[in-house]
């Protein structure tokens, strides 16, 4: 993975391998200036001093994870392209509902049972093209990386995949007028629904990680449609033993695997439906960074990717899409950040009945240190002998919780700990490369 590089005025440089920022960190020319994304800054160069080449930001908007990928084009064929990171932003939006709806209960609770007062209604017309909390959350979290990555790195465009799914043209194949659709890319769009529909699995016998068929539920030879409820995938053995029976007699003996598939084909798509109500307030938001925006749909990313046998990751998902002919040097770890919030104003734990049952301390920082800073603490003896390094939870007592790789370690003192960057919100792991033969498996 490249590494960030800033000039002696904070201004953005090309990114640089790790063993020249080994190499200047040695020879006294670097300080650390970030540890996640690692960044440097160099104490004897500035902008003026450097040529820069052309670097985008590429990104794979999802409902739960959002890939994100910095690439450099090559100067003479902007096509082909170069890897320096990969991310995946991992979403809280779920937790966010979660918590809007507990915040609704215990609000009915105290109108209704401790004290009677009538609910408000001031007839507030939300703004126009306003989302729900947990929505919003997606597209201020991406938007926050997004003005990151421009600080610290020398951006010159975005590419985004806007076109998830185009449920018009799914459910009308016939419809005229649109080329993404006709030629090479013809049928992507539907798979790709499809996919994520069914969880990447055969819907008749649960295989994973095997060449998955569309195959229809109700047979086309007895009258079924093409349209994509009626349309599940299969393995080539369910596949062919299914033949053009009707499901109901192929699952005769299975009643709840029959009664999941037909739940299934009608059920709607919610993960979808939540990147197509963002996908149009993050392009406008940007838009608004002034840097030229490329948009792309989700059919032309997965046919580069099996074009160019790149695994299916999230990352990986954003280096492929918008015009592509070769991806270099994308064999490299990806970045995980999980959006963590910075802490609650709620001083009260609760249990499930909304009474109290526990109070967390008052003050947000303990000995120098507050929850979420990443630390590295070295024991030197007892039974926790060892050097550690992630993300701290404090306590009052100064006996402090890190969670680590490998899990979390208890009981480390405040003592033996030292700062390596403050809590932003977001918590840092580091998955391992990606292996190129699940290129070849991937559906």
């Amino acid at each position: 993975m490249a590494v960030l590089v800033l000039d002696k005025r904070k201004k953005p440089l090309m990114p640089c391998p790790e063993k020249r920022a080994r190499l200047l960190l040695e020879r006294g020319r670097a300080v650390v200036h970030r540890m996640r994304p690692f960044t440097i800054r160099l104490k004897d160069r500035a902008v003026e001093e450097s040529v820069l080449q052309p670097i985008q930001i590429k990104i794979d908007p999802g409902s739960k994870t959002t890939g994100v990928t910095v690439i450099r084009e090559d100067v003479a064929n902007p096509e082909q392209q170069q890897v320096l990171m990969l991310m995946e932003i991992e979403h809280r939006g779920q937790q966010i509902r979660e918590n809007l709806t507990q915040r609704r209960a215990f609000r009915r609770r105290r109108r209704n049972q401790l004290r009677h007062r009538a609910p408000r209604f001031d007839n507030r017309t939300p703004p126009q093209g306003q989302l729900a909390p947990s929505l919003q959350h997606r597209v201020d979290t991406t938007m926050a990386w997004v003005n990151r990555l421009c600080r610290l790195a020398p951006v010159t465009g975005i590419t985004m995949e806007r076109v998830r799914f185009d449920m018009q043209i799914m459910e009308n194949p016939e419809i005229s007028g649109v080329e993404y659709q006709q030629g090479t890319l013809q049928g992507y769009e539907v798979r790709e629904y499809l996919l994520e529909k069914w969880q990447r699995c055969c819907a008749y016998c649960g295989a994973t990680q095997v060449p998955l068929e569309i195959d229809h539920i109700h047979p086309k030879s007895r009258g079924g449609s093409d349209r994509v409820s009626n349309l599940t995938l299969a393995c080539r053995d369910c596949n062919q033993a299914k033949g053009n029976q009707p499901v109901e007699i192929f699952l005769a003996d299975d009643p709840k695997r029959l009664q999941r598939i037909e739940a299934q084909a009608k059920a709607p798509l919610k993960d979808a439906a939540a990147v197509n109500s963002t996908r149009w307030a993050l392009f406008r938001q940007l838009q608004a960074t002034g840097l030229p925006v490329i948009t792309s749909s989700g059919g032309r990313t997965k046919y580069n990717r099996q074009r160019l046998g790149v695994p299916k990751t999230h990352a990986l998902d954003a280096a492929c899409v918008g015009p592509v002919t070769a991806i270099t040097h994308w064999n490299v770890p990806t970045l995980t950040v999980r959006a963590t919030g910075r802490g609650s104003y709620q001083r009260t734990r609760l249990n499930r009945f909304g009474f109290p049952r526990g109070y967390l301390m008052r003050q947000k920082q303990v000995k120098g240190f507050q929850t979420g800073d990443l630390v590295q603490a070295n024991v030197p003896t007892g039974k926790k002998a060892g050097t550690y390094q992630g993300r701290v939870a404090i306590r009052a007592t100064g006996s402090f919780n890190i969670q680590t790789r490998e899990g979390v370690v208890q009981g480390i003192s405040h003592r033996h700990c030292r700062l390596l960057q403050r809590a932003d919100g977001y918590g840092y792991t580091f998955q391992p490369k990606p292996i190129q033969e699940d290129a070849t498996r991937a559906a």
